[in-house]
């Protein structure tokens, strides 16, 4: 089931490929061709996914200055990464026909390599994520996007359980077996799901390793790959902290929390620390789209040696601790007043599921849906 047509999304693809050429890359159902069918007018679009247009442009890639006309203003290239030596015909039309770009991907694993063609900054990149609550408007609620995460085509799905396994198997078939990431695709499978496990966690490589059942250096090159498909983000440890010594390593977080529920076989109950993990992965897919939609600032975290911890630092001004509960008292709020000591940040905020903003100290404490609004209102800067 598609979303309704009234569901707006943030990136407006007809200004960016108006400006200048783009890679538009996110993970696979996010709703890249959706978008683009609906907001991109006029443009030729070539999809690589489909097997006689790939063939074409792959035996012959000057095949499409041949078939390019001059009306043809903006061309749509969908699935590049499975053809990236097509990227320097690319090139070669933007300099000499001036011809812009949209190219899209579900993975950046072949851009990465050595020897293709990136385009020496003549296209910029953007990141299209899940539904956000700003999307969704009146359709957005917090239990329904943690059962089934936002995925468009699953979140308005009449059987999203299935469709969840099924992207999973999806993206093991497709990204990994396809793509040609790994040869071993029963030890990838097994080492997804126990990756699934540490998410919204510092990950214990050798424990991970020894779960898996594959090598620590396997753990670390299935990892790379994860953040290439896009399946996964890397939270970086926030060290700006004087008095107490912050930790350096990452988090890592899955990109959806539906799938991430998938992949464990887990169902997320209210009242349960993994519900807190989920809506904490939730709230980062809402402040990494926040950023890459809207402010482009840094996010991260941050952990003392002692053992407090804040879940998130947006920008240089505001430290976020999130609580899935609808009381929140003085002890849940210890690591963000350790925090406001070191007189670092603008704003000390916990988001909760209580029912009214209050002021402890330095620390607000905030309903969920009134920091999304702020959020998305840009009142945090």
């Amino acid at each position: 089931m598609s979303p309704p047509l009234t569901i707006s999304r943030l990136l407006n693809l007809q200004d960016l490929v108006e400006k200048k050429s783009h890679f538009l890359l996110g993970p696979r159902q996010t709703g890249k061709s959706f978008l683009i069918a609906h907001s991109v007018k006029g443009a030729r679009v070539y999809d690589l996914l489909d097997s006689a247009v790939y063939l074409g442009l792959s035996q012959r890639p000057q095949r499409l200055a041949e078939e390019l006309t001059a009306k043809d203003r903006i061309v749509v290239i969908d699935e590049i990464q499975r053809l990236p030596t097509l990227l320097n015909e690319v090139h070669r039309l933007i300099e000499q026909r001036g011809t812009r770009f949209l190219l899209t991907g579900s993975s950046a694993r072949k851009f990465r390599r050595g020897g293709v063609n990136l385009l020496g900054g003549r296209a910029r990149t953007k990141y299209l994520h899940p539904l956000t609550s700003r999307e969704l408007g009146t359709h957005f609620d917090l239990d329904r996007f943690i059962a089934r995460g936002g995925l468009p085509s699953i979140y308005f799905s009449d059987d999203p359980q299935a469709d969840l396994e099924a992207y999973a198997g999806s993206y093991l078939q497709q990204e990994i077996v396809a793509e040609g990431a790994t040869r071993n695709i029963s030890a990838f499978s097994r080492f997804l799901k126990v990756a699934a496990y540490c998410n919204a966690t510092i990950v214990n490589f050798t424990n991970l390793a020894a779960d898996a059942q594959v090598p620590r250096t396997t753990v670390y090159e299935y990892f790379e790959i994860l953040k290439d498909t896009l399946v996964l983000h890397e939270l970086p440890a926030w060290r700006e902290t004087r008095k107490r010594k912050p930790l350096a390593s990452s988090k890592y977080y899955f990109f959806d929390i539906g799938v991430t529920a998938a992949i464990q076989d887990r169902r997320y109950r209210r009242g349960t620390p993994e519900y807190g993990e989920a809506v904490e992965t939730y709230l980062l897919h809402e402040l990494k789209s926040y950023a890459d939609y809207v402010s482009g600032e840094s996010l991260a975290f941050w952990r003392s040696k002692s053992g407090f911890e804040v879940d998130f630092i947006l920008g240089d001004h505001t430290a976020i601790e999130l609580k899935a509960s609808e009381t929140v008292s003085g002890h849940d709020l210890k690591s963000l007043k350790a925090l406001a000591e070191e007189k670092k940040l603008k704003r000390y905020l916990c988001v909760s599921l209580e029912a009214r903003r209050r002021q402890i100290g330095e620390v607000t404490v905030l309903p969920f849906q009134e920091f999304l609004k702020n959020l998305w209102d840009e009142a945090y800067s």
